[in-house]
């Protein structure tokens, strides 16, 4: 991993990686839609500046965020050791603030919200919709240092979550759902999933009996259920409340007549 602590290294290793996307889409221009490319000096310069941008966040994670995760959760398993589940209340409460603030800080998760809120025309709030996603994915993230802690297997909370959405599915209302499934989408992005993968590496190296490799995956495929789970639930809560405010209307209109 020394090679990611050298920008020339770096920024290569990074164009090596997104040139083939550029020539695909330079490819179907051309070849297949046979139009010619707009304003190409200013698509050079905007890939130059993805190419700077990708290195520096690649490098920023491995210099910053991942050391930060790991070593959070290195820290607060290390004062749990020696006891059951139970002692690990700090590392779980860590996970619930760290999938919260981070997930509310996503760039996709806040476009996504505010292009909700634009076509819905105010139907959806982008605010709310946000708190929803994020209180899902802390969750999720919380669940799954649970998960880790106690050994037991991913796929009993894949399949019990899964059944629990399938539900979801036929309750809420359907304008929400297509939104909902978005939204444990753009949940695991740039700010999100480096800090995760570190905690879960962290605390499954730590916890006596867990492989890192077994164990410590898992926490960012929970992060994207739960907001789904969330979200059809803070829709399912709005429905219930307006129906109820409308039966107290209808109530109140009847005694007046």
């Amino acid at each position: 991993m020394e090679n990611l602590f050298s920008p020339l290294t770096l920024l290569l290793s990074t164009a090596r990686d997104v040139f083939p996307v550029l020539g695909l889409l330079v490819f179907f221009q051309m070849a297949v839609c046979r139009q010619p490319l707009p304003r190409p000096g200013r698509i050079l310069f905007g890939f130059f500046l993805v190419l700077v941008g990708m290195a520096c966040f690649l490098g920023g994670l491995d210099l910053a965020l991942f050391p930060i995760g790991r070593n959070m959760a290195l820290q607060l398993a290390s004062t749990a050791q020696g006891g059951g589940w139970t002692a690990y209340g700090w590392v779980y409460l860590f996970a619930f603030l760290l999938g919260f603030s981070t997930a509310i800080a996503e760039p996709s998760l806040i476009a996504v919200a505010h292009k909700a809120q634009t076509a819905s025309r105010g139907a959806v709030s982008a605010l709310g919709l946000r708190i929803a996603v994020a209180l899902g994915a802390a969750f999720g993230i919380s669940l799954g240092t649970f998960r880790i802690v106690t050994g037991t297997p991913l796929y009993y909370y894949i399949l019990g979550g899964y059944i629990l959405v399938a539900v979801q599915t036929f309750l809420a209302p359907r304008t929400i759902v297509p939104l909902a499934y978005d939204s444990g989408g753009v949940t695991t992005s740039t700010v999100t999933v480096p800090l995760v993968a570190a905690l879960g590496l962290g605390l499954a190296s730590t916890v006596p009996g867990r492989s890192p490799v077994l164990d410590g995956f898992g926490l960012i495929a929970l992060a994207c259920l739960f907001p789904i789970v969330s979200v059809l639930g803070y829709a399912q809560l709005a429905q219930w409340l307006a129906e109820r405010r409308g039966k107290k209307q209808a109530r109140k209109s009847e005694q007046n007549v």
